[in-house]
């Protein structure tokens, strides 16, 4: 009876926050319900069909985890997804108040969540056990369930709230060793460090596709990058972050037993989520948000953009508790690579005069600042010929801001 009360009242909040424009409703439903009952997630977890699927990392889990959904739908299974983007732990349960039918019902197959790198084991202790169970018993949510873990990369992101990459690892580290053994199955992979994780010497590279992921080697011990299972397929997003994202796409897909044929449809037809590569048409002009959070992720989102021919920018930079409050890391952006003068730069966002600042120190002096949103799209979008595009460049709470200036057409 008191998950159905529970459901009740998380819908019911859920309905509040959409009515009242105070949230998307994709984390107070599960807040709630998590300090009522704790356990709530191994509980809703353990009526799924088949299982959960989780993908964490720096970059690429929405991108990721909507591709894995898209497969699985394409299949014939029923997703439950925090397609929201509230990777927390009490999004995850509120995914799945707001699938749940109004008496209680959670008809899915499948869940399949991108997770916050920092919340995943805190996410995988509450999906594994219960608190009314001994913790030592490592008794699972279901035992003919399939809990599939994608992780991606680390990247620095947000030091201020993570500290540095190597807090993550050891965390995921600590978190996955103490899975059963049922559990502990894995593919090989290449996700890269620029120290060997067997002895700390440091890699030495053939090749680098995405900041220090690549085919290295380590020479004191020996040590080498993996072969990876699959290591081709076709993906329609530009850019080679988004090769990475179809690739662990594709590998959870083929443990599953998922035909190539479907997989590859469903690849084909995918339309990436909100603010990453989302295409808007304002004014007869095609305008494109690529998020850009971190060095890494900003890097390769400048060598997308320029391999497309952008010569219109719009960067917006915040520091929110979304964003981290520290943007210090916008100097480790290769700037100097990317940007020359033949661009036409507009920068805005709560921190646009360090982001002006870094520009200009990489010698790039045609740029304006606009610290008004609003203003600072516009301006942009009739700087913008009907022949070419504007890419726009945000952080996390910029691009929720610019999404709703744009699908809400207050520019016009």
């Amino acid at each position: 009876m008191l998950p159905l009360i529970i459901i009740g009242i998380g819908k019911l909040v859920y309905f509040i926050s959409r009515i009242f424009n105070i949230g998307s409703g994709g984390t107070w439903p599960g807040e709630i319900a998590l300090r009522v009952k704790p356990d709530i997630l191994k509980e809703f977890s353990s009526k799924l069909n088949k299982g959960c699927i989780l993908v964490a990392g720096t970059n690429g889990k929405t991108t990721t985890s909507l591709m894995i959904k898209k497969i699985l739908e394409s299949e014939g299974n029923k997703v439950i997804h925090n397609g929201s983007g509230a990777n927390l732990l009490n999004g995850v349960v509120s995914s799945f108040i707001q699938y749940a039918s109004w008496n209680g019902q959670i008809d899915a197959d499948w869940g399949v969540f991108e997770i916050d790198e920092n919340s995943l084991p805190i996410v995988l202790n509450n999906l594994i056990y219960s608190s009314s169970e001994a913790r030592s018993s490592r008794l699972l949510a279901s035992n003919n369930k399939k809990l599939i873990i994608v992780l991606l990369n680390l990247f620095r992101d947000q030091l201020d709230r993570y500290g540095e990459v190597d807090v993550i690892a050891e965390k995921w580290g600590k978190a996955l060793t103490k899975l059963p053994k049922l559990f502990q199955k894995q593919m090989e992979h290449a996700t890269d460090s620029i120290f060997c994780l067997s002895c700390g010497g440091r890699l030495t590279y053939d090749g680098i596709y995405y900041s220090h992921l690549g085919v290295w080697k380590c020479e004191r011990c020996g040590a080498k990058r993996p072969k990876p299972d699959i290591s081709k397929w076709e993906s329609l997003l530009p850019g080679v972050y988004n090769k990475y994202n179809a690739l662990a796409a594709v590998s959870t897909a083929k443990t599953l037993g998922i035909p190539e044929k479907i997989i590859k449809k469903s690849l084909m037809n995918f339309s990436p989520a909100f603010g990453r590569q989302e295409e808007f048409i304002i004014n007869e002009k095609k305008v494109k948000i690529f998020l850009s959070k971190n060095p890494a992720g900003f890097n390769e989102t400048l060598r997308t953009v320029i391999s497309l021919g952008a010569k219109k920018l719009l960067f917006v930079l915040n520091d929110r508790i979304p964003d981290g409050r520290d943007v210090s890391w916008i100097w480790d952006v290769d700037f100097e690579e990317f940007l020359n003068n033949s661009m036409d730069i507009i920068v805005s966002g709560d921190r646009a005069y360090d982001m002006a600042l870094r520009i200009k120190y990489a010698n790039s002096s045609k740029f304006q600042i606009e610290e008004d949103l609003k203003k600072a799209i516009y301006l942009s979008i009739r700087k913008t010929p009907k022949s070419e595009t504007l890419y726009i460049l945000p952080t996390y709470s910029a691009m929720l801001e610019v999404r709703k200036i744009l699908k809400g057409r207050k520019i016009l």
